[in-house]
C-alpha cells in the first residue's frame, strides 16, 4: 500500500466498519496515523512493517498490518511476524487472504511464526476480543466483532498464545483497610513516600525514570521489547504533557540518598464518551472540546488505570498499596464511579489478585494467537 493517501484509507476502514457499533470507540485519528507512519513512530528504529488491504469489486473489505519487531525477536530468540490492525467483513475468504499475506511477507524475511494481534510494542493495543462483546470498549484496547476469533480458529494451525483479562472496578466510598492501613505501615517501616511531580519535573527527567521502571518491571512479560530513549521521549510527550498530575502517583524510597523512584501509577479520565462525539476520532471541528471537557473537568464517570509499575524488589514491601491508597482518594474527589483496569496477563496472579479487595469483575478478555509457519 503506497503513500499517505493509502495509509489514510487503511486507517479510515476501521471507522467505516464500526461506525454503527455502539460498543466500539473511535480511536484518536491523529494517533493512529502517527503510530503507523515510519517517520513519526520511534518504534520503527527496531521494527519494519507493511500494510495491506483487501478489495472486492473495487470496495475495501479488509485490512491488516504485518510487523516485525527485531528487538523483541532478539530478546525472546524467536523469528516472529506480527499481525495487527486486523479488520475484515464476515467472509472467511477475506480474513484468510489477509492472514496468508502476512504469513508470506514474514516467510520472505525469514520468519518462522506468525503471532497476533500485536502492535509494534507493548504500548500499542494487543489481543483479539474473545469475551465481553457487549461491554463498552476504551481507546486503549481493541474491539472487534464476535466473528473475528471464529475466523482465526477456523483457519487451522493457530493456537492460544496469551490471554489478557480486563477488570471493571467500582471506586469505593472509603479506601479499603487493605490499602490504607498497609500504606501507613509501609511509610513507617520502609520510608516509602507518595510523590506528586510537577510537569516541569516530569518533562525534564522524572518522566524518563518512570518509563525506565516500565523497562525494568515489564522486561519478562509476554513479547516485551525494551523502550529506547527516543521511544520514551515520545511516550512522555504523548502522556505526561497532557496528564492531570493529580492522577499520576509516584512512590519514592526516602531511605536512599537520591530518593529513588520505585513505583508509579498513571491514570486518565476515560475518553470513551468524548470520542464517540467526534467525527471518526478527529479533533476538528469540535472533537477537541469534548476531549478537553473530559481531561480538564472530568466529565466522565470512569477513570482508566493506564500504566502501573513497581520495581520487583519493592512489590513485597507493599509499594502498590501506596499507589492505590493515593489514587482512590483522588478518584473519589473527582467523582469517578468506576475504574477500567487495562489488560493484565492471565498468568499475572499478583496484579490480578489485588482486585479481590475491591468490588470488581472481569468484563473483557483478549487473546493473542500463534501459528508455526
Amino acid at each position: 500500500m503506497a503513500g499517505l493517501r493509502g495509509l489514510k484509507e487503511f486507517v479510515q476502514f476501521h471507522y467505516d466498519m464500526y461506525r454503527d457499533c455502539k460498543q466500539a470507540v473511535p480511536f484518536l485519528y491523529s494517533e493512529e496515523m502517527n503510530t503507523l507512519r515510519s517517520d513519526r513512530n520511534a518504534a520503527f528504529e527496531c521494527c519494519e512493517a507493511e500494510y495491506f488491504m483487501a478489495y472486492r469489486d473495487g470496495k475495501a473489505v479488509g485490512r491488516v498490518a504485518a510487523i516485525i519487531n527485531h528487538r523483541a525477536n532478539e530478546r525472546w530468540q524467536r523469528k516472529q511476524v506480527r499481525f495487527g490492525w486486523l479488520d475484515f467483513i464476515d467472509d472467511q475468504a477475506v480474513s484468510k487472504a489477509l492472514i496468508e499475506t502476512v504469513e508470506q511477507w514474514g516467510r520472505e524475511r525469514g520468519m518462522t511464526e506468525i503471532i497476533g494481534p500485536m502492535g509494534f510494542t507493548d504500548m500499542d493495543r494487543e489481543g483479539m476480543l474473545i469475551e465481553g462483546f457487549d461491554e463498552d470498549a476504551t481507546m486503549y484496547v481493541n474491539y472487534n466483532y464476535p466473528y473475528y476469533p471464529q475466523h482465526i480458529e477456523q483457519m487451522g494451525g493457530f493456537q492460544k498464545d496469551n490471554d489478557y483479562m480486563e477488570y471493571l472496578v467500582k471506586v469505593p466510598e472509603v479506601v479499603p483497610d487493605k490499602f490504607h492501613k498497609l500504606a501507613e505501615m509501609v511509610k513507617k517501616r520502609y520510608n516509602l513516600q507518595v510523590r506528586k511531580f510537577t510537569r516541569k519535573e516530569l518533562l525534564s527527567g522524572k518522566g524518563h525514570e518512570i518509563f525506565n521502571i516500565i523497562n525494568a518491571t515489564y522486561k519478562d512479560l509476554y513479547g516485551y521489547s525494551q523502550l529506547s530513549d527516543r521511544q520514551i521521549d515520545q511516550l512522555v510527550n504523548q502522556y505526561i504533557k497532557i496528564a492531570d498530575l493529580n492522577l499520576v502517583t509516584a512512590i519514592e524510597d526516602w531511605s536512599t540518598p537520591e530518593h529513588q523512584l520505585v513505583g508509579f501509577g498513571i491514570t486518565f479520565p476515560s475518553f470513551t464518551s468524548a470520542l464517540r462525539k467526534t467525527r471518526d476520532g478527529r479533533l476538528l471541528p469540535f472533537g477537541w472540546w469534548h476531549l478537553l471537557r473530559t481531561l480538564k473537568w472530568h466529565k466522565t464517570k470512569v477513570v482508566d488505570l493506564l500504566l502501573i509499575g513497581v520495581l520487583p524488589e519493592y512489590r513485597g514491601k507493599g509499594a502498590n498499596s501506596l499507589i492505590f491508597d493515593d489514587l482512590i482518594q483522588w478518584f473519589q474527589r473527582y467523582g469517578f464511579e468506576y475504574a477500567e483496569a487495562m489488560p493484565q496477563m492471565e498468568t499475572n496472579e499478583h496484579m490480578r489478585g489485588q482486585w479481590q479487595y475491591l468490588e470488581s469483575r472481569i468484563h473483557r478478555q483478549h487473546r493473542c494467537y500463534c501459528k508455526v509457519l
